[in-house]
């Protein structure tokens, strides 16, 4: 076959192929095309987001009327959106104009000769050098940290303070206004949080650590964490005949220990202890709760409550005594104290 022969087969190979690439994507439905396409985009910004932090939380910050696109990183870094802040503050462009050496630049609302005096050196470099991350779509984005944002306006307030500013700054002077009253209102942390909906995963992690601390791996050996004293204390309160070595009682008590000492430890350990330690068939658990609390968290802050608890019990007279004494030294969220009236006068 001579060379000319082989170019024109080669031509018309490349022409077939196209035909059937078009006739492909006329058959595919609109759905289909634009995840095809996505497909396609993730596979070529993958090499440029390996290694870096990830978004798992997104939403959109509301202070007043200004909106920002903010996120949470894998590590923990709440980012708001660089070209949400910009924008927001009136900017239509991300960046000042890049100069022909291509070095960092400030963003464009703050590249004025007016306002750069007023910028901390501390501030300059995560400024010039905004966050680089993967979002969960697409390639590389950039933010800064939200903290950021609070002092950015400050700069702006300063300048305005110091006279550098004019009407023509009006709009990003109002807007760092706004955003200040905001901030006074709620830290920017939460607000972000609560934005992306990170709060909610935030609570489970913190409660995984706690129960980390307070939850021992393995079943400990038996030891006496109650003095018989705590016992005879419950029974002189409630009237019980008391008889002493039988530390068992009615099963009443076991729900006293739960209100008075493991539902005051941080909550979710004492569900976490029935969930560990349920009831068997035959009406007892099988083994005591402190026999899973860890030795250098959980034991300390029991034995502390049960000290507190039996000072509390000596102290008083009778059962309804002991309650009021107890509920004023471990009150509920949202209950109310009732207040020592004065007696009348005769």
């Amino acid at each position: 076959m001579d060379k000319k022969a082989s170019e024109h087969g080669r031509a018309l190979a490349e022409l077939g192929a196209a035909k059937g690439g078009r006739a492909r994507a006329d058959s595919l439905s609109a759905e289909e095309r634009s995840e095809i396409g996505r497909l396609g985009a993730e596979k070529r910004w993958e090499g440029q987001t390996v290694g870096l932090p990830r978004e798992t939380h997104q939403g959109i910050l509301k202070i007043g009327d200004k909106e920002i696109s903010c996120c949470v990183l894998d590590n923990g870094l709440r980012v708001l959106s660089s070209w949400g802040v910009s924008r927001v503050m009136g900017s239509r462009k991300k960046w000042a104009n890049v100069p022909s050496s291509g070095s960092p630049q400030l963003p464009a609302f703050l590249a004025s000769p007016a306002i750069r005096p007023f910028i901390p050196d501390d501030l300059l470099a995560p400024l010039i050098s905004p966050i680089r991350y993967k979002p969960k779509r697409g390639g590389p984005a950039f933010g800064y940290e939200a903290t950021l944002l609070p002092r950015l306006c400050e700069v702006i307030l300063d300048a305005k303070k110091g006279g550098a500013l004019t009407t023509r700054h009006k709009i990003l002077i109002d807007t760092a206004e706004i955003l200040m009253r905001g901030f006074a209102r709620v830290g920017i942390i939460a607000l972000v949080d609560e934005a992306t909906g990170y709060q909610a995963d935030r609570a489970k992690d913190e409660l995984i650590k706690i129960l980390e601390a307070y939850i021992s791996k393995e079943l400990l050996p038996w030891t006496r964490r109650f003095p018989p004293e705590f016992f005879e204390e419950i029974y002189r309160l409630n009237g019980w005949p008391f008889v002493e070595g039988n530390l068992r009682g009615p099963r009443y008590v076991g729900r006293l220990i739960n209100e008075l000492v493991y539902k005051k430890l941080p909550p979710g350990v004492l569900g976490e202890l029935q969930r560990k330690n349920p009831v068997q068939d035959y009406g007892y658990r099988r083994h005591k709760h402190h026999q899973l609390l860890t030795p250098d968290v959980g034991h300390p802050h029991l034995d502390k409550q049960v000290t507190a608890v039996m000072t509390l019990m000596r102290a008083s007279d009778d059962k309804a005594t002991f309650r009021r004494l107890f509920e004023k030294a471990f009150p509920v969220r949202g209950q109310q104290i009732p207040l020592p009236l004065p007696e009348k006068e005769e």
